[in-house]
């Protein structure tokens, strides 16, 4: 029986471009092996993308009593989010913009 289960985190302070340079070393691997890669790997982004994973993880053995051992990141993808926008002082009373990108990561991980 083919399980499909998501987990969805939305809003995260972290820019698209950095999180889906973590997201494509761990994309189509099985989930033990994915978790290593996250475990050691020194970005930012790493550990943001494994509490995602380790939450697909618990909702597929949760609620659809999935094997942990048989599992496989099927899809994994960050979307851009909002933008917080900021100003600062700049030269000669100009303002700079500051620009504070966020992203969701959806995450799925079956059989």
């Amino acid at each position: 029986m083919a399980i499909e289960v998501s987990a969805v985190l939305k809003g995260v302070r972290i820019s698209p471009q950095k999180a889906r340079l973590v997201v494509d070393s761990i994309r189509g691997k099985k989930v033990d092996k994915a978790l290593d890669i996250l475990t050691f790997s020194p970005k930012k982004g790493a550990e943001i993308v494994k509490k995602v994973v380790e939450s697909a993880i618990a909702n597929a053995e949760n609620n659809n009593g999935a094997d942990i051992d048989e599992l496989a990141i099927k899809t994994i993808y960050v979307d851009k989010g909002t933008v917080l926008k900021r100003q600062r002082a700049g030269a000669k009373g100009r303002g700079k913009r500051i620009i504070k990108p966020t992203s969701h990561i959806t995450v799925t991980v079956g059989n």
